[in-house]
Formats: C-alpha cells, sequence, structure tokens
C-alpha cells in the first residue's frame, strides 16, 4: 500500500512538471469548452442576405419579394437589374442567394398557367444553401395557396377554400432536439470527442517521453487511474456546468454517463499508452492525431449515419471506442434512453478494453524478453 502512494505522489508530480501534457489536458479542456460551441451560439440560420431579380415588376412579384423577406430565413439586400449582375454580386459576398421572378408572372397567374421561379444560394455552404431555399421555397408556396384559395372564393366555392386551406390540423414537436439547432446536435457528441483526443495525446507524450527511461512496477498502470480519474472528472464538467451554460439537454443521470464511460477511458487510455509505445518522437504525438481528428469524426456515426459508412470504415471502427462511446452517450444523454439501449454498446467497450489490456501486456512481455 506504501508502494502504491508513492507510485501515486510520483506519477502525479511528474504530471505536473510535464507542461505541455498539462496544458493539454487543463488548458485544451478549458479552452474548447467555450470555443468550440461559439459558431454555433446562433443554433440555426437567420436572416441570410438574398438579391432579387424582379422582371416582372408587377405588384404581385413584389408582394413575392415582401413575402420572403418576411420569412426568418432571409433578409433581402438588395435588387439587381439582371442575373449577370446578381451573380457578380454574389461572387463579391453582398449576398448568399438570389431570386429571380420571371417575366410575364402576373399575366401567367391570372390566366391560371403554371409559373417557375428561380431559387440559387451559394452551395459552398451546405447550411446556408438549405435555409435560403427552404426559406424561398416556403414564400413561394404561401403565395402559390393563396392565390389559389382566392381563386376558389370567386368562382363560389369558399368551403373548398377553407377545407383545401387547412385540411386537417398539424401538431409538430421534434424529438431530441427541439430547437432543431446545431448546439444540441453537434456540441454534446464533439465535447466527448474532445475528451478522447486531448486523453490520447496526454498520455501519447508521457509515453513517448519515458521510452528511454527505466519504470517502477505498476506505474503505468497508476498513470491509466490517474489519467481515468481526472477525465472522469473532465466529464462532469462538460456534461454537467457547461452543458448548462449552453443550455443543452441534459437526460443522463451523472452516474449512468460515469458509469458508461469507464470502459471508453479505459479503452482510451490503453490506446494512448500504446501510441506513446510506438511513436518515437514526442513532437509528432500532437500532429499525429489532431490529423486523424477530421476522418475519425466523420466515422463514428452521428453525422454520417453508420449504415451508409463503407464496410470496411465499420470494421474499424467497432475496434475504436470513438463510435460506441459518442452513440451511448447520445443515447443517454439526448434522447433520454434507458441504460438497456446502451447496454450492448457498454459491452462493445469492455471488449476494447480487454482488447487492448492484452496487447499492452504482451508488448510489456515482449520488451522484457526483448532486453
Amino acid at each position: 500500500m506504501r508502494n502504491l502512494g508513492q507510485l501515486w505522489r510520483l506519477e502525479w508530480h511528474a504530471l505536473k512538471a510535464d507542461r505541455a501534457v498539462m496544458l493539454t489536458l487543463f488548458g485544451g479542456i478549458l479552452f474548447y469548452a467555450f470555443l468550440y460551441p461559439l459558431p454555433y451560439a446562433q443554433q440555426v440560420a437567420r436572416q441570410l442576405p438574398v438579391l432579387v431579380v424582379d422582371e416582372d415588376t408587377s405588384v404581385l412579384s413584389r408582394q413575392l419579394a415582401f413575402m420572403a423577406d418576411a420569412t426568418p430565413q432571409l433578409q433581402l439586400v438588395g435588387q439587381a437589374s439582371t442575373l449577370a449582375e446578381a451573380e457578380q454580386r454574389i461572387r463579391a459576398g453582398e449576398a448568399r442567394g438570389l431570386l429571380l421572378i420571371p417575366r410575364h408572372l402576373y399575366r401567367d397567374v391570372c390566366l391560371g398557367r403554371s409559373v417557375t421561379l428561380g431559387l440559387a444560394a451559394d452551395g459552398a455552404y451546405y447550411l446556408i444553401y438549405g435555409a435560403i431555399v427552404e426559406g424561398l421555397s416556403s414564400a413561394a408556396a404561401s403565395l402559390g395557396a393563396k392565390i389559389r384559395i382566392q381563386r376558389l372564393f370567386s368562382e363560389g366555392q369558399g368551403e373548398m377554400a377553407v377545407r383545401q386551406w387547412r385540411p386537417f390540423d398539424v401538431s409538430l414537436q421534434p424529438v431530441f432536439n427541439p430547437t432543431l439547432g446545431y448546439q444540441q446536435y453537434v456540441v454534446p457528441a464533439v465535447f466527448l470527442f474532445i475528451l478522447h483526443q486531448t486523453l490520447l495525446i496526454g498520455l501519447g507524450l508521457r509515453g513517448v517521453s519515458e521510452q528511454t527511461q527505466p519504470r517502477q512496477p505498476g506505474q503505468g498502470r497508476v498513470r491509466i487511474l490517474l489519467f481515468m480519474l481526472l477525465y472522469l472528472l473532465f466529464t462532469l464538467f462538460y456534461f454537467g456546468p457547461c452543458m448548462a451554460y449552453y443550455g443543452l439537454s441534459r437526460d443522463a443521470q451523472p452516474w449512468q454517463l460515469l458509469l458508461f464511460l469507464l470502459p471508453f477511458f479505459l479503452a482510451v487510455s490503453q490506446l494512448g499508452v500504446l501510441l506513446g509505445g510506438v511513436i518515437s518522437r514526442r513532437e509528432m504525438v500532437t500532429p499525429i492525431i489532431i490529423l486523424s481528428s477530421l476522418p475519425l469524426l466523420f466515422a463514428t456515426g452521428f453525422i454520417w449515419p453508420q449504415e451508409m459508412l463503407p464496410l470496411p470504415i465499420r470494421t474499424v471502427m467497432a475496434l475504436l471506442p470513438t463510435a460506441a462511446g459518442i452513440q451511448g452517450v447520445l443515447r443517454l444523454n439526448t434522447m433520454g434512453a434507458d441504460w438497456s439501449a446502451v447496454t450492448p454498446l457498454w459491452y462493445q467497450l469492455w471488449g476494447q478494453a480487454l482488447l487492448y489490456g492484452a496487447v499492452l501486456c504482451w508488448r510489456r512481455r515482449y520488451i522484457q524478453q526483448k532486453n
């Protein structure tokens, strides 16, 4: 017991003396806690600048432009005389999209002819593109419904007009993400991913630093336990005060999160120790893990459905704790699922922890026999 206490003190003092690891663990956790959610503070795209190319210049075309400006997604910032002018102004950054109202709009509507409106948006940003198309389509559909109802009333079919206007009542209740915002969708998963990556970097840096130094028996296990304890506390910080600060849902009980993430952090810690033993240069640890972040994040299954990923990628992700950890946390914390919904993922994480533990034991014995 005395030797165990000495190992704890030794490892803690070594951790405090390593500035790079301390900056990654504590500085990185605090930095990302407030930096990452900032781009999603507005939750959804609103008041996007749009130009109007009105070739009809009628009362009806002006009404359509007014209705588009009244949608929460759009803000009309000007009018262009031609499509070429509108395109040039969009390229200059003055607007993100345009609405083209064709010539003879009013005449064709009065004659009962079908009219085709032109919609365009900056496709380089899919979320902005979708919001602009949604706003313009909503304005056009509302104006079309108004014209149809007015025509039915003029034909003496008022009762039919009322039925067509609202044939049934619709009650929309979004589940899991009531605000339909990006923070609730993205931030909880990325918080856990940040914990995953910084834990790998911290243990990787510590491992590379001690490749040529003798270690006391049991020091590696104490290091893993120390990092796991720290990251369980970081989890309470991220999914407690941070989530409350941003107004995100916290449906999981703290004990549920900690119990589920216990094998997750065990597996990640052992993986970090393995990386620290394989990478030869300390300055390469952070770039390697950072460069793997983007493809790893897209393969976790919350941005792109796992069922649509290629089989080789799904096979690789089944061996890594990232996907199972994020999916389980989203089910518990965002969807409000009970423990039975995450039990298979929990067993999967324990299997990965046992696998990495076995690899660590084999590697330790191999090194001892080699020396």
